[in-house]
């Protein structure tokens, strides 16, 4: 599993003094380009293809309050990913200094063509990049029903 550590900023709290919603976001988002980037997803690579990466949605479950002071640690787990690469899922875990997990979010995302404006598979060096990430127990092949399991669809449609 791949982890990445930060300090806990000033400008990373909110106003009860604690770790801002925000700087969970900015974390796991830090946290993915940088794997991604050691996989050869860099900005190079993907303005090449073209492609970026887009987040469907992001859900936070938060255990404990965390505090500046000491670092934190943020792991990065593979749950899913579409056949061509499309959709992705990951997992990332907060960790204190202490090593004691104080929040988790689930994230789903897909790859976009950034000229055509679509959603796209991935090209096979970034499928193949993909197929060297360690995957969690849990990991599923994704369909694009798997991106529609929070949508409330009204029944007159």
């Amino acid at each position: 599993m791949f982890f990445k550590e930060f300090d806990i900023r000033w400008s990373d709290l909110d106003a009860n003094r604690h770790l801002a919603n925000s700087a969970y976001i900015n974390f796991m988002s830090h946290t993915r380009m940088t794997y991604l980037g050691i996989l050869g997803f860099n900005q190079k690579s993907m303005a090449k293809h073209n492609i970026g990466p887009v987040v469907f949605y992001e859900h936070m479950y938060y255990f404990k309050e965390v505090f500046p002071g000491k670092p934190i640690k943020v792991s990065l787990g593979l749950q899913g990913l579409s056949k061509d690469g499309m959709f992705f899922e990951f997992e990332h875990n907060f960790y204190d200094s202490d090593g004691k997990n104080f929040a988790r979010c689930e994230m789903m995302g897909a790859w976009m063509d950034l000229k055509e404006r679509k959603l796209i598979g991935l090209p096979q060096e970034f499928l193949d990049a993909f197929g060297k990430m360690e995957k969690e127990a849990s990991f599923k092949v994704l369909t694009k029903v798997d991106t529609r399991k929070f949508a409330k669809i009204p029944k007159d449609l």
